[in-house]
């Protein structure tokens, strides 16, 4: 690859100038009114600007038949009041397209953030965080940019429209000469597009990893300290940043050069004004106002014609930001809705008939997987790693979408459910509790954000008691810091706990969640757990003891497939591969193993 990092992403597609254009004025009907307001305020200007010339050339011409020195305090009067007008109607246009850009930015942010949270959690493992994050705050804001300069390129045609038919009128061969040299502009211009697309491309590509990179490290910061590798990060960051500081040079200098270029040109072509048009004077072929109108004119039309000339090269930036911003809203989701169907409540029964599911294409991780989970049945999946436990759990809360067969639940396709609805009867804890950097209260009562203080308390106690509350220093107005870091891991686990039992949910699903807490804090979660799975359909990815001596049925899992289910005492009996796990991952949880050990190491102390 030629520029390592900076290939497009598995979502990105091109987009036509034309297409994009379409939708980007889509996002202007919203502001018709005030659109309005600025095309007339933009007019204005225009033709205030444009009047200063031509007025200035019509007392110029006086001044030279009467010869009136007053007449020169009229070229400055009138200069002043079109400046001034000009001033007022540039105010009031600047005023609502900033008010009408931070509104399509608004909107397009919007439209942005709520395409990615509806994504699945495939696109989330395939395409880093970072990366998102740009398209996101960076490329919004370059577009918003660019439709600033989508303004400017409008008032511009307007005063080169009025200028250039008011000098043909006045002189026709000075006319012809500056509208020959005029198309040097726009062949420049024409010759930088191209680069200028592909350059900027490749910048937003090249922030967008810086971005990414700095998301990831900022994560893991704990584990580079750790492992003493932040040396390790910073050379790293400092190859990223370079490719994006020498991506971004290119494409400032491609985008900067044609400024050089065109005043250039301007130059060439103030000079043959001054030659040709001085020697008419001289020869009285024109006046010396017609003359000024020529000249001051190309003054007063650089800045729009470099503002027109240069527009395409500029107006890649914002074309490329609006594509890479609506590749992301338009990546379909992978998870399939058939239908739309609400349940305020369900009994539970849960059932995998035939499932197909693979992360990543021909890596199947179930095949033809059948399961069926009573209403009430607490369930415990046990396996090696990587066998599929987890899978499950995520396939249940439609985390995911399987390829072949389906997943019932109560009898009904939960392709056929409201995701929203349906996810708010389901309860699951990870491994790793997530918490906001907000207070304790405000974590508990996330999934219901109406719940009085009294609910919460009762959540809190169910999932183990709140007595450690009292301790902290706020109390439940105490804030949690980012993802928890100010509270110990155990207590995250009793929040991320309560936050689940407030919803009360029909199913329960617990995805290890004990694995990494403290023995204390486990048999609180213990307690509260026993309680809790009682009424409730239960699906837990087993990884301590008291998981699998206390449901009413384990399944084994081996590679995607169930190899052995039923109760911990028949299970052991068959000798089979729970029993090998069980001895070789639990047993030693156990009390009797325990003194066990206990009464052999006395004996080789004492021998």
């Amino acid at each position: 690859m030629a520029f390592f990092g900076l290939e497009a992403e598995e979502y990105d597609r091109v987009y036509k100038d034309r297409e994009l254009a379409k939708r980007i004025l889509s996002y202007f009907r919203p502001y018709v009114r005030q659109m309005l307001i600025v095309i007339i305020s933009l007019a204005a200007y225009s033709l205030a600007n444009s009047l200063i010339p031509i007025l200035s050339r019509e007392i110029i011409n006086l001044l030279e038949v009467y010869r009136n020195p007053v007449l020169i305090f009229d070229v400055i009067i009138v200069i002043l009041t079109f400046n001034s007008l000009g001033f007022v109607f540039n105010y009031f246009q600047q005023k609502y397209s900033a008010i009408v850009i931070g509104n399509i930015v608004l909107d397009l942010r919007r439209n942005a953030n709520a395409a990615v949270l509806s994504r699945d959690l495939s696109f989330f493992d395939r395409n880093p965080t970072g990366k998102i994050v740009s398209r996101i705050n960076t490329d919004s804001r370059d577009f918003g940019e660019a439709m600033n300069l989508f303004l400017q390129f409008f008032s511009s045609i307007l005063v080169v429209i009025i200028i250039t038919a008011y000098m043909t009128v006045i002189n026709v061969p000075l006319m012809l000469l500056f509208l020959t040299l005029l198309p040097l502009f726009f062949i420049i211009a024409m010759i930088f597009r191209k680069f200028a697309r592909r350059a900027t491309l490749l910048g937003q590509r090249a922030l967008a990893r810086v971005n990414a990179f700095v998301q990831e490290s900022i994560s893991g910061i704990q584990v580079a300290k750790t492992f003493r590798r932040e040396h390790k990060l910073f050379e790293e960051f400092t190859e990223i940043n370079n490719q994006s500081y020498r991506m971004n040079l290119r494409r400032a200098l491609i985008i900067n050069t044609i400024f050089p270029s065109l005043f250039f040109v301007q130059g060439i072509v103030l000079s043959l004004m001054v030659y040709f048009g001085g020697g008419a004077v001289l020869m009285g072929q024109i006046s010396a106002g017609d003359l000024y109108l020529f000249l001051q004119s190309l003054w007063l039309l650089m800045f729009p014609l470099l503002a027109i000339a240069s527009f395409w090269s500029q107006f890649q930036a914002g074309m490329s930001a609006a594509e890479r911003i609506f590749a992301i809203i338009d990546t379909p989701s992978e998870i399939v809705q058939n239908g739309n169907l609400t349940l305020a409540r369900i009994k539970g029964d849960v059932e995998f008939k035939h499932v197909t599911f693979e992360y990543e294409k021909n890596k199947e991780v179930f095949e033809d997987f059948s399961l069926k989970i009573k209403s009430g049945e607490s369930v415990a999946i046990v396996g090696h790693t990587g066998a599929g436990k987890s899978t499950l759990a995520k396939l249940i809360a439609r985390f995911y979408e399987f390829q072949k067969g389906d997943i019932l639940v109560d009898g009904k396709s939960i392709r056929d459910l409201d995701i929203s609805s349906y996810r708010k009867l389901i309860g699951i804890i990870p491994q790793t509790p997530f918490l906001w950097g907000e207070s304790i209260e405000n974590n508990v009562k996330y999934g219901k954000p109406d719940a009085t203080r009294e609910e919460v308390l009762w959540a809190l106690n169910q999932a183990g008691g709140s007595d450690w509350i009292d301790d902290l220093p706020n109390g439940l107005e105490t804030s949690v810091g980012e993802r928890g870091q100010l509270i110990s891991f155990g207590q995250r686990q009793l929040i991320a706990f309560a936050r689940v039992l407030l919803e009360n949910p029909a199913i329960f699903i617990l995805d290890e969640a004990t694995a990494s807490v403290d023995p204390f804090t486990e048999a609180r979660i213990q307690d509260a757990m026993m309680k809790v799975i009682e009424d409730r359909t239960s699906l837990i990815i087993a990884h301590r003891l008291w998981t699998v001596r206390n449901v009413d049925r384990i399944i084994v899992l081996e590679q995607g497939k169930i190899v052995e289910e039923g109760s911990h005492d028949d299970l052991m009996a068959k000798c089979g591969v729970y029993a090998n796990l069980y001895n070789t991952y639990f047993r030693h949880q156990s009390l009797e193993y325990m003194e066990k050990m206990k009464i052999m190491q006395d004996k080789e102390n004492d021998a």
